[in-house]
């Protein structure tokens, strides 16, 4: 509904109909933090986080967003509370906590997911696949 936001949720889905032996999904939806939780009930060794994030770049580029840049307020993304305290929360009890960042072309209500996001999907989902995070350089 809300557009290329909707990057995490479409991974989600992705690996739900086409799992990927080494990964459980859960879908954070526009309130990850709701998950918390589960992923404590999961305990997991790493935790994979991916949204969209406006980082200045072209639409459907993929950055692994390192911990210092997650605090930055240029980051932009439409959760209710910032990235930051869901990483830190989970950085808590998991031992390796990562975000993947997807630039957005339009985040509007009512506009569908754009070609490029859906690309860096499909990208990010073939790099789970071959259990590898092949990503162009941090951000």
């Amino acid at each position: 509904m809300m557009g290329d936001d909707a990057a995490g949720s479409l991974l989600a889905q992705k690996i739900q109909q086409n799992p990927l032996e080494q990964w459980e999904v859960l879908d954070g939806g526009s309130a990850p933090e709701n998950c918390l939780y589960l992923i404590r009930e999961i305990a997991p060794e790493q935790v994979l986080v991916v949204d969209a994030a406006d980082m200045d770049l072209a639409p459907g580029e993929i950055r692994l967003i390192g911990i210092e840049k997650i605090e930055d307020p240029f980051l932009i993304t439409t959760h209710t509370l910032p990235l930051s305290y869901l990483i830190q929360s989970l950085r808590e009890f998991v031992p390796k906590v990562d975000l993947i960042g997807i630039q957005p072309r339009v985040v509007a209500f009512g506009y569908p997911i754009s070609t490029e996001v859906a690309q860096a999907v499909e990208r990010v989902y073939g790099s789970l696949q071959r259990d590898e995070i092949a990503l162009e350089e941090h951000l």
